[in-house]
C-alpha cells in the first residue's frame, strides 16, 4: 500500500510517501512561507522521488489539528481534492498524536505542545505501553503553565510549543522535564504516513468527505461572530 502524507499544522510543511510501510521519500520545510505557495509543488517533487506517478498512490492522509487554522485548511483540502479525483481513500491525524509518536522510545510521560498564540499552546499528554500509544485525557488549549500542572513524575516534552516555553516549563518543573531531541520537535509527514496505515486499509471513498481540520479552539472571526450575536 502506496501511501502520501501531508503535514501543513505548523510553520513547518512535509511531504512522505511510505510504501508498505517503508519510506520511499520525503520532503520536510521549516523556512516559514505560506503552505499555499508550495505545497503542491512538494508533493509532485515528492512523488518523483519515490518513483511513481499520483494514479499509483492507494491513499492520503493530512494532519488535522490542533495548529494553524490556515496551514490545516490547506492541508486538508490538498489531500481531499487528490482523493476525490482520484477515488481513493483519506485519513486525518492529530498533530499532536504525530509529535508523540516520534518519542515512542522514551519510557516517561510525554506532553506533545503545540504553540496556539495568545501566549496559549494545545497540548495532550501520552504513553507508551507494550508498544501502544495511550493518550491520557483530551486534547486541550490553555495556559502554558496549565499545561504542566498535576505532572509529578518524568516527562518529556515536544513540538512548538514546548520549544517556545521551554524556560517556563523547566522553572515549573524542574529536574522532572525533559525536552525532545531539536529534530522531532517538527512534525514528519513519514509519522502521519505511519499512523495512518491501519485507519485507510479499513476507510472507503465516501470517507473523504468527513476529513476536517479539527480546531480545538475558534478562530478570531468565530469568535467575533460569537460575541456580536
Amino acid at each position: 500500500m502506496k501511501i502520501l502524507a501531508v503535514d501543513t499544522a505548523t510553520k513547518s510543511c512535509s511531504v512522505a510517501v511510505l510504501d508498505q510501510g517503508a519510506l520511499r521519500a520525503e520532503l520536510t520545510t521549516a523556512d516559514g512561507r505560506t503552505h499555499s505557495r508550495h505545497l503542491m509543488n512538494i508533493i509532485d517533487t515528492v512523488i518523483k522521488m519515490a518513483g511513481l506517478k499520483v494514479e499509483q498512490l492507494d491513499g492520503f492522509a493530512a494532519t488535522i489539528g490542533p495548529g494553524s487554522f490556515t496551514g490545516l485548511r490547506i492541508g486538508v483540502s490538498a489531500i481531499k481534492g487528490l482523493a476525490y479525483a482520484l477515488h481513493k481513500p483519506a485519513v486525518g491525524i492529530s498533530s499532536l498524536d504525530a509529535l508523540a509518536w516520534q518519542c515512542n522510545q522514551t519510557p516517561f510521560l510525554i506532553c506533545a505542545v503545540i504553540d496556539a498564540r495568545k501566549k496559549e499552546v494545545y497540548f495532550c499528554r501520552y504513553r507508551f505501553i507494550n508498544q501502544a500509544m495511550i493518550k491520557e485525557g483530551t486534547e486541550q488549549v490553555a495556559s502554558p503553565a496549565d499545561t504542566v500542572r498535576g505532572i509529578h513524575e518524568p516527562c518529556i516534552f515536544v513540538g512548538n510549543g514546548a520549544v517556545l516555553y521551554q524556560e517556563l516549563i523547566s522553572a515549573e518543573m524542574g529536574e522532572l522535564a525533559f525536552f525532545a531531541d531539536d529534530s522531532r520537535h517538527i512534525i514528519r509527514a513519514s509519522t502521519i504516513a505511519r499512523l495512518s496505515l491501519s485507519m485507510i486499509k479499513q476507510k472507503a471513498i465516501e470517507d473523504v468527505k468527513l476529513l476536517v481540520p479539527q480546531y480545538i479552539r475558534k478562530s478570531d472571526a468565530e469568535f467575533k461572530i460569537g460575541c456580536s450575536g
